[in-house]
């Protein structure tokens, strides 16, 4: 599961208000941007990457309004005419095109890389892939894949056995490389990872220690690395004594050099514009008279930094696919006929939103990673839990969501077969002033004359709140917390920050307080959430450990309640009756709901406008829009 979620945005007013409103933010964000890049570009001799062609370009942009992109969809659709294309957006920038060093979601690797397996977006059932078929063992500690005849990269290169092989051992199973991915893959208390082995040239095997629930559906999903094009910079290392591999890729490398095995390859960036893909010849799917898939020609993304630009593109049809957010909702409703598109409605999303506290005691090269003072604060269970009953999740859902999601309560979604609902023993956080200061008082904070939260030491109680710019779904969700908050007397500095910059601080630096965050990606299978609750694992932000070749953490502080959760995943991986394994996460989400190290707030619809002239859509919260990319069809004659 990679970090990531990206979701909705602020209120809703009448069609011509808000269109205007757009209008004015688009432009008024551009003018920003362009003032910005041209002090930037005075001031260094480095020019903005996003303006690197010139600040001229911001007013360009700004005369079209377009949004925040540089890129005309009016062009683009001229292109489009004459190569079959379909174009959706992404709020940032690609970090790197490496599968394993990522940390973030994007549509890219979706397109690019295949598995072993693949997932049924309607059902989420398994189904083939690489492997046409595989066989588990009747103690169930081994799996045999048996890989399709003619598997190719997308170079030409055969796609084989020993790339399986090497994707798990020599990658995945590699301690100096850290992937998140590989946490999911421990097996047991020791979290030992599978035994990878070749049988033949055509079966790969898959031997765990003991029984582990999970690991048909992860082994199965891992997208499949070419060993061909990657061996060399896994065995060459850099002057740090690391592999070259963790730097290998990056986005400044030439698309011809990238190699992939998905139903697209890249075949150019356009830094702060647009990746564009085209289809690979290689791809191993065929439709059932033998034609090649996929059939669209290329698969254009598009760099818009805000979900507000990205309606406004949608709109005038310089998108394919837009994810809708409530505050649109009504509006674009009203043209899906004029505009020939349909919303979809896939039911309660399967991603998250929640308020994170950073409760991580330790410090590195002798400094705090947080202010002890304020570390002393949110490691209070208390103080947690008078934060969650001050938040009003009511009042976002209908404000912020326009009533289009559902109060968030667990770190299981609720489409999961093991999720807890509140009825039957989730405990939950109600909106409650009175209740959330009286937990502040009875954990030794107290009022001053203005009304102002004080520890028992006098310190007044104010800390930064950050969540990624752009999206305004949290936007708005922080500023209605930090007004909820002040109702119990805490100041919170909130600060949207771009989201790579959260990323890096909530990875490497760790140098943040609170922050709203998403994660999706873990589908129904709990398991998928291992490596967030693990103590040691690579998205356990709430407590974070320095990953391999980062400066260690001294005096890192592991609560019993957050070792117990840990021991609760490993023995839901190791149970094979579903029914023991339901116990055993209801235990996990009662003890998360307990003591809230991350509040969950708000479960949003999942809704997507889709262009009609797009054939072959099959819409769910599981799968999105496009998780059947490969048979969709273009009719636009």
């Amino acid at each position: 599961m990679r970090k990531i979620a990206y979701l909705f945005r602020r209120i809703f007013y009448d069609r011509e208000t808000e269109w205007g409103n757009v209008m004015r933010k688009v432009i008024g964000n551009l003018v920003r941007k362009g003032i910005q890049a041209v002090h930037r570009t005075i001031g260094s001799a480095r020019i903005s990457r996003f303006w690197q062609r010139g600040a001229a370009i911001g007013l360009a942009v700004m005369l079209t309004a377009i949004g925040l992109s540089s890129c005309n969809p009016a062009r683009m659709r001229s292109q489009a005419a004459s190569t079959p294309r379909l174009v959706i957006s992404e709020l940032s920038e690609p970090k790197t095109f490496n599968p394993v060093t990522s940390q973030e979601v994007t549509s890219i690797f979706g397109l690019t890389y295949d598995s072993l397996l693949s997932s049924n977006g309607l059902t989420g059932d398994l189904e083939p892939g690489f492997a046409e078929s595989w066989e588990i063992s009747p103690d169930q500690k081994q799996i045999t894949f048996l890989m399709r005849e003619g598997l190719k990269w997308s170079d030409g290169a055969p796609l084989t056995v020993d790339d399986v092989l090497f994707t798990f051992n020599d990658l995945l199973f590699n301690p100096k490389i850290p992937s998140s991915e590989a946490d999911i893959l421990r097996v047991g208390e020791q979290g030992i990872f599978p035994t990878v082995e070749k049988v033949d040239d055509r079966r790969v095997r898959f031997t765990v220690p003991e029984p582990f629930a999970p690991i048909l559906r992860f082994a199965g999903g891992i997208p499949i690395l070419p060993k061909h094009a990657l061996e060399k910079s896994v065995t060459t290392l850099d002057g740090n004594g690391n592999p070259q591999f963790l730097s290998t890729w990056g986005t400044d490398t030439d698309p011809k050099e990238l190699v992939g095995s998905g139903p697209y390859k890249i075949s150019s960036y356009r830094v702060g514009e647009r990746i564009i893909f085209d289809r690979n010849p290689n791809y191993w799917r065929k439709d059932a008279q033998g034609n090649p898939q996929p059939y669209i020609d290329q698969f254009v993304i598009q760099i818009v930094e805000s979900t507000d630009a990205q309606l406004t593109q949608f709109r005038s049809r310089g998108l394919d696919v837009a994810g809708v957010t409530p505050d649109y909702f009504r509006l674009i409703k009203r043209e899906e006929d004029r505009g020939n598109f349909t919303i979809y409605n896939g039911g309660p999303a399967l991603t998250s939103l929640f308020m994170a506290f950073n409760l991580n005691q330790g410090t590195r090269n002798g400094k705090p990673l947080v202010d002890p003072i304020k570390s002393r604060w949110f490691n209070s269970l208390e103080f947690r839990q008078a934060v969650a009953h001050a938040i009003d999740r009511p009042t976002m859902i209908n404000n912020i969501y326009q009533g289009l999601g559902v109060p968030q309560n667990s770190p299981i979604n609720i489409q999961s077969p093991f999720y807890l609902p509140p009825e039957k023993g989730l405990p939950t956080y109600e909106y409650n002033i009175e209740q959330a200061k009286a937990l502040l008082q009875k954990a030794g904070f107290k009022y001053n004359a203005q009304g102002q939260l004080l520890d028992a030491d006098g310190n007044r109680v104010r800390f930064t709140m950050s969540t990624n710019a752009g999206n305004k779904i949290r936007e708005a969700s922080g500023s209605q917390i930090k007004q909820n908050l002040a109702r119990i007397g805490i100041q919170v500095d909130f600060q949207p920050v771009a989201f790579n910059t959260l990323v890096r601080q909530m990875s490497d630096s760790l140098d943040w307080e609170t922050m709203i965050m998403g994660l999706g990606g873990a589908g129904t299978e709990p398991d998928g959430g291992r490596n967030v609750w693990s103590p040691e694992g690579q998205l356990h932000l709430f407590n974070q450990n320095s990953s391999e070749g980062q400066t260690p953490i001294e005096g890192r502080v592991i609560a019993d309640w957050e070792a117990e959760i840990g021991r609760l995943y490993v023995r839901g991986s190791q149970e094979l009756n579903e029914e023991r394994r339901k116990e055993i996460y209801n235990e996990i989400q009662k003890l998360t709901q307990q003591y809230v190290p991350m509040i969950y707030l708000v479960n949003p619809l999942a809704l997507s406008a889709v262009r009609n002239d797009i054939e072959g859509v099959q819409f769910s919260a599981l799968g999105g829009s496009l998780w059947n990319v490969y048979e969709l069809k273009l009719d636009r004659g």
